[in-house]
């Protein structure tokens, strides 16, 4: 049988040249699996370190959230 020449060709996937939608940011916000994860470990003071931490973040994302909605309120009523 004879063999196969290999073409020029590379197989795989290839790379998608777009970027990533997704926002960049510092931190990790402190829900779902670290959540269930201080709760399994049962150490009360690690709950309550996470439950603080995210009603934090939740906290700060309201406030972002809050300017964004004035911002876009703002620049509606100038068109």
């Amino acid at each position: 049988m004879p063999t196969r020449k290999a073409s020029g060709k590379k197989s795989g996937a290839k790379k998608s040249t777009k970027k990533s939608l997704k926002a960049e940011s510092g931190t990790v916000p402190p829900y779902g699996d670290p959540i269930r994860q201080a709760i399994a470990r049962g150490d009360a003071q690690e709950m309550k370190n996470v439950a603080a931490s995210a009603r934090k973040w939740i906290s700060d994302v309201q406030a972002a959230l809050d300017k964004l909605d004035s911002a876009l309120s703002k620049s509606s009523k100038k068109k």
